[in-house]
């Protein structure tokens, strides 16, 4: 079977059970589980802590795994990203008080608090800067109040929690994360079940990214609306009992939808219609 890591908790878990379920694997009831089997599929879940996931995974002992980019990067896992989610995008970056520093070049002989040490280590060496790497758990966030560190390097959202410690962000962004599906770097022979787990997910990530809009038209102002419409390859089109009108049926960008029929509009289109769609293969 199929071995797969998915994170016990925290934001990205739910996300990750979410997709799993939505491609069709069995996921656990209660986050008492920590290990699922879903025979129909052939594949066995195992419910780990994110940080962990990529180690277990680069060390082969699961086939496959889901976790965080930054999680991913920050473990030096022999660990490979096979296909990107979407979902759990954080951005990594430094802070300090105000007038601290304006960028990772003025950081040389500071202490900088993180939880991110590997991520870290890597960026300041990348960018030839000497300084003392302080490892924290949580609330790094109050790591210079506390005197422990001159800046801190964690994840920014909003910015608010932040700004309540008296910090401002400073500089280029270290890293700009998100879910990914990880692999053991160098296999050559994908295990049973991997192809069928990859094109499930990426089948999830285009219904959620895209809807089928239908509309009717004119024959002669088919082509105007097929360059507002293309399609994955190209669009449906099929005659009307209507003499000299069509009717167009092609995938578009979820997030265009509404600017899409509004053109279509305008080049003669009519009774537009958009439909979520729930699975497919592409």
């Amino acid at each position: 079977m199929l071995r797969v890591a998915v994170p016990n908790k925290g934001s990205l878990s739910e996300a990750a059970i979410d997709i799993l379920t939505e491609a069709g694997y069995r996921q656990r009831r209660s986050t008492k589980d920590l290990a699922l089997t879903d025979p129909d599929n052939e594949v066995e879940f195992y419910y780990l802590r994110p940080k962990d996931i990529a180690v277990y995974v680069g060390l082969g002992t699961l086939d496959v795994g889901i976790s965080g980019r930054d999680l991913v990067l920050d473990s030096h896992a022999e660990a490979e990203v096979i296909v990107e989610l979407g979902f759990g995008r954080s951005t990594f970056r430094f802070a300090g008080p105000p007038g601290v520093a304006g960028s990772v070049k003025d950081l040389g002989g500071k202490r900088i608090a993180t939880s991110y040490a590997g991520v870290l280590a890597d960026h300041l060496a990348e960018n030839g800067v000497e300084a003392q790497v302080v490892r924290l758990d949580g609330a790094v966030e109050s790591a210079v109040q506390l005197g422990v560190a001159d800046v801190i390097a964690d994840v920014v959202e909003t910015g608010t929690t932040l700004r309540q410690a008296g910090l401002e962000v400073f500089g280029e962004p270290i890293l700009k994360s998100e879910a990914v599906l990880i692999t053991r770097n160098g296999v050559t022979e994908p295990p049973k079940g991997l192809e069928q787990l990859v094109r499930r997910l990426q089948g999830v990530l285009v219904a959620r990214n895209y809807v089928m809009m239908d509309y009717d038209i004119r024959a002669e102002a088919v082509e105007k609306a097929n360059a507002l419409t293309p399609g994955l390859e190209s669009p449906t089109v099929s005659p009307l009992h209507r003499e000299g009108w069509v009717a167009v049926r092609a995938m578009v960008p979820r997030a265009d939808a509404q600017r899409i029929m509004d053109q279509l509009w305008e080049v003669g289109a009519r009774a537009i219609l958009t439909t979520d769609i729930h699975a497919c293969r592409i």
